[in-house]
């Protein structure tokens, strides 16, 4: 029986990939340029240890522009779970919008749209509400606001002014790293 969306009483943190997990290296469609952010494998550990389902949601509108393929979006995922593996960390499950609405027209699943949020939360038995929104932009955290969830901002020198005001008009708490993100989260919320 496959849990309806909300009813679970299992809270999860929804990581975007690319600034958060791993470098931005814009539209990577090469294994050998995935960088893990530093302390990024260490803090989805902290996550797995504390019994907290990590998903990442990530749009790829490289794909849509044809600057990659869903192959290379794959092998970029698979290096990118390996090096995460060798440091202990594991993610739930992950899911990725290849669209751009320049070439696709608008769609659900490109961030901030929540139809990624919302199957996760079907397929793996999640409420959406008691969860964690975690990024480096607004587009990120957003869902998290529109779904009744936490959304944590992770800033740094590349932050887009606007995000940040966002953020501090929304009272999305300000992160420097995924690390002191998972510190806030844990400092906030007794492991289920």
């Amino acid at each position: 029986m496959t849990p309806r969306e909300g009813s679970s009483d299992r809270p999860a943190v929804f990581l975007d990939r690319d600034g958060t997990i791993i470098d931005d290296v814009h539209y990577i469609a090469k294994p050998e340029l995935v960088r893990l952010r530093p302390g990024a494998a260490a803090a989805i550990a902290r996550l797995n240890r504390a019994n907290i389902p990590t998903v990442i949601v990530t749009n790829q509108s490289g794909i849509a522009r044809g600057l990659l393929t869903e192959a290379d979006y794959d092998r970029v995922q698979a290096r990118m779970l390996d090096l995460l593996a060798a440091d202990g960390a594991h993610v739930e499950a992950s899911y990725m919008c290849p669209h751009h609405p320049d070439f696709d027209g608008k769609c659900e699943c490109r961030k901030p749209g929540t139809l990624l949020f919302r199957r996760a939360a079907r397929e793996h038995g999640i409420d959406l509400a008691r969860s964690t929104y975690v990024g480096d932009r607004w587009r990120d955290v957003a869902p998290g606001l529109a779904l009744g969830g936490l959304g944590i901002l992770i800033t740094d020198e590349r932050t887009d002014a606007e995000d940040r005001a966002a953020a501090v008009a929304a009272r999305v708490p300000l992160a420097t790293s995924l690390g002191d993100a998972v510190e806030q989260l844990l400092g906030a919320r007794t492991p289920e």
